[in-house]
């Protein structure tokens, strides 16, 4: 039986990762600060731990693990990552995490590590036009990444293929594109703009006022997180290093978002446009070179996994006895 060991298991792609590979057949090993908060894993060991310490990750990686995937990071939202408070946490932790994990990875020869970096390493200057953003792999140089949590991205990004380079450890790196579903973070302030709006949305009665940051006019891709793990394990079984874009390219602005989700909930609501972070003014993955590297791109609609997102949300907030009204959505 093949063998995967799981960094970030606790978190919502991880704890998705896990099941994916469980139903692939693999024996899984989960790692995290804390096990899934809306599921219970199918790991079959899951150990809790800190990965910023080297000593637990030597303990973790105790075999030649076949398949190795790095998802841990100190990560959320704009409310997170774009205020500015949370910028030497970012770096530290989550540098601290991925240097870590390649040494132990290294000195233990696994089979293979995945990194997962993200879209917020491309420079600012190629995002300011939100219908015409450009996030093609070789846009990345010269680097401005708009965030800390993208400096780090890029410079960890750099570290995993200098292992490949030098120590001959085997790597795959992808950069993700605004992964979104149910079982991940929809009210602790590091949720991401679909579970934001499904959040929204679904709290408040017909014909309410939905808050919206900005003008509403930046734009984004999102990516169901089926698609994410579909990509992610073939990036992982090919022959291609990386780096790739693991996302969406159908792009919307957020109003557009936020209609697509009130025609879900069978709401009509009022926009308000309020001050809040923001990040960069357009993105949009470029899936030119994954198809041409794995012969596959993300396809669903992404009106597909927001109605899956939106029902597991209205689901917790009916649990929570926090709808508006009778307890229905609408």
């Amino acid at each position: 039986m093949k063998t995967a060991l799981v960094c970030g298991a606790g978190g919502f792609i991880g704890s998705h990762l896990v099941k994916r590979l469980k139903e692939d057949g693999f024996w899984v090993r989960g790692v995290d600060l804390k096990y899934p908060e809306f599921w219970n894993t199918s790991a079959d060991d899951f150990a809790i731990g800190d990965l910023r310490d080297y000593s637990f990750c030597r303990q973790i990686v105790d075999q030649g693990f076949d398949e190795v995937y790095q998802l841990a990071a100190d990560m959320g939202g704009a409310g997170f990552v774009f205020t500015g408070e949370n910028d030497a946490d970012i770096m530290q932790n989550s540098a601290s995490i991925n240097l870590n994990m390649l040494e132990a990875c290294y000195r233990r020869n696994v089979g293979r590590v995945f990194y997962s970096s993200s879209a917020c390493m491309y420079p600012e200057y190629n995002q300011l036009d939100p219908d015409n953003p450009n996030c093609a792999e070789d846009s990345a140089y010269p680097a401005e990444p708009d965030s800390e949590y993208g400096w780090e991205k890029l410079f960890s990004e750099r570290m995993y293929f200098a292992y490949q380079r030098n120590k001959g450890l085997e790597v795959r790196v992808a950069r993700y594109h605004n992964i979104f579903g149910p079982y991940g973070s929809w009210r602790d302030g590091r949720e991401k703009a679909p579970a934001a709006i499904c959040r929204k949305v679904a709290s408040t009665p017909n014909g309410g006022e939905l808050e919206i940051w900005g003008d509403g006019e930046q734009t984004r891709s999102f990516l169901y997180v089926d698609e994410c793990l579909e990509g992610t394990l073939r990036l992982m079984r090919s022959n291609s290093s990386g780096p790739v874009n693991i996302g969406s390219d159908e792009m919307v602005s957020i109003n557009q978002l936020a209609d697509i989700v009130m025609n879900i909930a069978g709401k009509k609501l009022v926009k308000n446009h309020i001050e809040g972070p923001l990040g960069v003014r357009g993105r949009n993955s470029d899936n030119k070179l994954i198809e041409q590297e794995l012969g596959w791109r993300p396809s669903r609609p992404l009106r597909e996994g927001l109605e899956k997102t939106y029902r597991w949300i209205e689901e917790q907030l009916r649990n929570k006895g926090r709808l508006p009204g009778n307890g229905a959505a609408s």
